[in-house]
């Protein structure tokens, strides 16, 4: 049986952790930033845990991760 194709732009934009849950970066984070508070900033930085419903799409889309 053929290897399955990894979706380019899935394995740029997620990372599958040790116990299986998937990391995503926040949103809101591009432009227009001096605005934005600071704190609301500095919480945006760190990385997010995918809902169970999108994680099982997307670890379909990146099958060695």
């Amino acid at each position: 049986m053929p290897k399955q194709k990894t979706h380019s732009s899935s394995k740029k934009r997620f990372k599958v952790t040790g116990s299986g849950k998937v990391l995503r970066a926040q949103a809101f984070r591009r432009h227009i930033l001096s605005k934005r508070p600071t704190k609301r900033m500095r919480h945006l930085r760190h990385n997010a845990v995918c809902s169970d419903v999108n994680a099982k799409v997307i670890k379909k889309m990146i099958p060695y991760m």
